[in-house]
C-alpha cells in the first residue's frame, strides 16, 4: 500500500503514487489506459478491488473533479470500502464522488428530479416489509371475498412482479419458466400488479424496483435530463457488472452516452445470479454495445495454489459462452485437489468431519475452513454429525436445518401422532390451514385435547355443526392427512413423505417464492428419516439435536467456528481449505437448472466454489443416495463436472468406495 499523507478537502497532492510499484502490469494497464469504453475481465483473487481504486485514484490526480466520477457498487458497504481505500492511496477522502449502488444513486437523482416523470420530491421508499403490507391491501380491495382454495400469498406475488420487472420478461413468460402452477391465473397476477403499480403512484410510494425504472423513465423521457447527466458524468465505473440485469444496463448506457468513458469490471466465469434476475449477456455483449471497447484481462490470481486454479481453468474451459481466461499463481506449489467418493451421506459426513479434525489438530482454524454446497438442504447430514461430535459451526445464508420453519411443520404432523395432547404441535399445524387463524385454532384445540388418540379425533365431530365455510373445508383438509398418516403405522419417512405429498405442498407452493427449495429440505429430510424404523426414536434424536445445537455455548473460541454455506452465499470469500461436498450426478448440476438450459451457469457455480479454497480444495461425493443405516438406496454417478477434470489434476482418495470414480 502507498505511504500517504492525509490533506484537506480540495488541497493539491504533494506526492505522486508510484502506480509502476503498487499495481502488476495487467492492473496497470488498466488504471493508465482506462479512457473510452472498457471492458475488465478479472479473474477470481486477481484484485479487481485495488484496480478500481488506483483507477479512481489515478482520474483524482490528473484533475478529474470528484462530482464528476460515478462509481457504482453492488453494496452501499462495497462503495464505502473502495471510497476509504481511495482515501489511503489518494490521501484525501474523494468527496463529491457519487458511489453506491444502482438504489443509492437513483434515489438521489430522482429526488431531483421526481417532478419530470409525476412524482413528488418527498416520495416515501417503501422497504420489502412495506411493499408487502401494500400488496395485501390492494389485494384485499381487489378482492372482497378472496377466491375459493389457495391463492399466491403477497411474497409470492411479489416476487413475480419484481422477477419481471428485473428481467423486463412478460407474466405469462415468467410463469411458464419458474411459476408453471400460477399459468391459470397469470391474468389475475397481471392485473393484481397493475393495480399495485397504480396504488403506489397514487400515494407518492416508491420501492426497490421502481427506482431503478423510474430512473430509466426518466432518463427515456426527459432527454435533456439524460443529457445533463451524462454530461456531469464524465467517467463511470462499475464493479460486478456480470451480475446487472436488464434495467442496470440500460441506465449506465445511458449517462454514458456523451463521454463514452464507461468502464465496467466483472468475471463472467462468476456470473451466478440469473435467478435473481442477472444477465451476463450484459457482460458476453458489451464489445457489441459499445463498437470500440477496449478489452483488459487481469488474469493474475493472489488467493490460491497454481493446483487449484489448474483445477478451476480444466472446469470453465467446458463452457461455449464465455471470455477465455488462464488464471495464474504467484502462490508456490502446493498438494493436488482431492476428490472422494464415499458409500453413503453418514460416510460422506463422517470423513469430512474427521479430515476437519485432523487439520485442526495440524494447527488450522475451524474458522480458516468452510464446507460449501449447492442447495442447502445437502447440509443436513453433515450438520447432524458436526452436532454429535459437538463441532461449532456457523451457517451463513439461511437457517440450521432443523431450526426452518417448514422442517419444524412438518415434525410438528408427526409429534402429534406421538402424542395426541401435544398443543404447541396441533395449533402449529392449524395455522397453515386455509380459513383458520389464531381464534379459529384455539377453538379447535380445545374441541382435540377432549380425545386421546388421533384415531379418535379424526372420527369426532371436531368442527361441530359446521358444515361449510372456509375454516371447515380446512380442517378437512388438515383430517384427509390426519388419516394417511394414521395408516403409516409410525414410519417416520413414509409419514414424512405422506405429508408433503398432501394439503402442505399447496401450502409451500402458494405461499413461498423458493417453495420448491423447501419442499427440498423436506424430501432431505424423509431420506433422513429411513434411518429409523419407529417414530419416537426418530423424534427424540431430532429434538435433542435441535436442543444441542442452540443451547451449547464455546465463549473461549466463539469466532473459531467452521463455516458452512451455500455456493452462492460464498461468492466474494476465501478460505485456506474447502470441501465441496454432495458432487454426484443428481445434485451438482442442479437437476431443475439442468432441464431449463443452464448447464453452464451450473459450471460457473463449481468454479466459484473452487476458487474460494487457497490451500486445499476436497470434492466429495456418496454413491449411494441412501444412508448405512437404512441401507444403501439408488446408486449415484460422479457429477459430470468431476468427470470433466482431466485425472492429473486431482489426487484420488479411496476410501470405502474403491475405484468408483475411475469407472466413469
Amino acid at each position: 500500500m502507498s505511504q500517504y499523507i492525509l490533506r484537506r478537502e480540495n488541497e493539491p497532492a504533494n506526492f505522486k503514487i508510484d502506480y509502476k510499484k503498487e499495481l502488476n502490469p495487467e492492473q496497470l494497464e488498466v488504471v493508465l489506459n482506462g479512457d473510452g469504453p472498457c471492458l475488465v475481465l478479472a479473474g477470481a483473487g486477481s484484485g479487481k478491488t485495488r484496480t478500481i481504486v488506483y483507477r479512481v485514484a489515478y482520474l483524482l490526480e490528473k484533475g478529474v473533479r470528484p462530482e464528476e466520477i460515478l462509481l457504482v457498487t453492488f453494496t452501499n458497504k462495497a462503495a464505502r470500502e473502495m471510497l476509504d481505500r481511495i482515501t489511503q492511496v489518494f490521501g484525501v477522502y474523494p468527496k463529491g464522488v457519487w458511489g453506491g449502488t444502482f438504489h443509492h444513486i437513483a434515489h438521489i437523482l430522482l429526488r431531483k428530479y421526481a417532478r419530470a416523470i409525476g412524482y413528488e420530491p418527498n416520495f416515501t421508499i417503501l422497504d420489502q416489509e412495506d411493499a408487502l403490507s401494500l400488496l395485501k391491501i390492494v389485494l384485499k380491495d381487489l378482492y372482497q371475498n378472496p377466491p375459493k382454495g389457495r391463492f399466491p400469498s403477497a411474497s409470492v406475488l411479489h416476487s413475480i412482479i419484481s422477477l419481471s420487472r428485473n428481467t423486463r420478461m412478460p407474466v405469462n413468460n415468467l410463469l411458464e419458466m419458474y411459476y408453471p402452477n400460477f399459468l391459470p391465473i397469470q391474468g389475475d397476477i397481471t392485473r393484481i400488479a397493475a393495480a399495485f403499480a397504480q396504488k403506489k403512484k397514487q400515494s407518492n410510494l416508491v420501492d426497490f424496483d421502481d427506482l431503478l425504472e423510474l430512473l430509466r423513465l426518466l432518463l427515456d423521457s426527459k432527454p435533456e435530463v439524460r443529457e445533463s447527466l451524462s454530461r456531469m458524468f464524465k467517467y463511470i465505473l462499475v464493479d460486478e457488472y456480470q451480475d446487472t440485469n436488464r434495467l442496470q444496463a440500460d441506465i449506465v448506457t445511458r449517462l454514458s452516452g456523451h463521454h463514452g468513458n464507461i468502464l465496467v469490471v466483472g468475471d463472467d466465469a462468476q456470473s451466478i445470479y440469473s435467478f435473481r434476475g442477472a444477465e451476463i449477456q450484459n457482460i458476453l455483449q458489451f464489445p457489441k454495445f459499445f463498437p470500440k471497447t477496449k478489452t483488459f484481462k487481469i488474469e493474475t490470481n493472489y488467493r490460491s495454489s497454481p493446483e487449484i486454479l489448474g483445477l478451476a481453468n480444466k472446469i470453465i474451459s467446458n463452457n461455449s459462452r464465455q471470455y477465455p481466461k488462464n488464471l495464474k499463481s504467484v502462490k508456490k506449489s502446493q498438494d493436488l485437489p482431492w476428490v472422494a467418493a464415499l458409500s453413503s451421506s453418514d460416510e460422506e459426513a463422517e470423513f469430512i468431519v474427521q479430515r476437519i479434525l485432523e487439520l485442526r489438530a495440524e494447527g488450522m482454524p475451524f474458522s480458516e475452513m468452510a464446507v460449501l454446497f449447492r442447495a442447502s438442504h445437502h447440509s443436513q447430514v453433515l450438520e447432524f454429525e458436526l452436532t454429535r461430535r459437538e463441532i461449532a459451526y456457523e451457517y451463513r445464508g439461511g437457517v440450521r436445518f432443523f431450526e426452518r420453519a417448514h422442517i419444524k411443520d412438518v415434525l410438528a404432523h408427526l409429534k402429534v401422532i406421538e402424542n395426541a395432547k401435544d398443543e404447541i404441535s396441533w395449533n402449529r399445524i392449524l395455522l397453515h390451514q386455509d380459513g383458520i387463524g389464531e381464534a379459529g385454532a384455539k377453538k379447535i384445540v380445545m374441541e382435540i385435547l377432549k380425545y386421546t388418540s388421533l384415531p379418535e379425533i379424526t372420527s369426532a365431530q371436531i368442527m361441530g355443526d359446521k358444515k361449510s365455510g372456509r375454516a371447515f373445508d380446512g380442517w378437512q383438509k388438515l383430517r384427509q392427512t390426519l388419516l394417511k398418516l394414521i395408516a403409516k403405522e409410525h414410519n417416520p419417512r413414509e409419514l414424512i413423505e405422506a405429508v408433503i405429498t398432501g394439503d402442505y405442498r399447496e401450502y409451500l407452493e402458494n405461499e413461498f417464492p423458493n417453495a420448491a427449495e423447501r419442499l427440498a429440505d423436506l424430501e432431505t429430510l424423509a431420506e433422513f428419516a429411513g434411518r429409523y424404523e419407529k417414530l419416537q426414536p426418530f423424534l427424540a434424536e431430532i429434538t435433542l439435536q435441535e436442543s444441542f445445537s442452540v443451547d451449547r455455548g464455546d465463549e473461549e473460541n466463539d469466532d473459531d467456528k467452521l463455516i458452512l454455506s451455500t455456493i452462492h452465499q460464498a461468492k466474494g470469500l476465501e478460505w485456506e481449505v474447502v470441501f465441496i461436498i454432495n458432487m454426484a450426478a443428481d445434485a451438482f448440476p442442479y437437476p431443475r437448472a439442468v432441464k431449463e438450459g443452464e448447464i453452464e451457469e451450473e459450471r460457473r457455480l463449481f468454479y466459484v466454489a473452487a476458487t474460494r479454497a487457497k490451500s486445499k480444495l476436497y470434492l466429495t461425493y456418496s454413491i449411494s443416495g441412501g444412508s448405512a443405516m437404512a441401507g444403501f438406496a439408488n446408486l449415484r454417478s460422479p457429477s459430470q463436472f468431476l468427470l470433466e477434470i482431466p485425472k492429473d489434476f486431482y489426487e484420488s482418495i479411496d476410501v470405502v468406495a474403491e475405484n468408483h470414480f475411475d469407472a466413469f
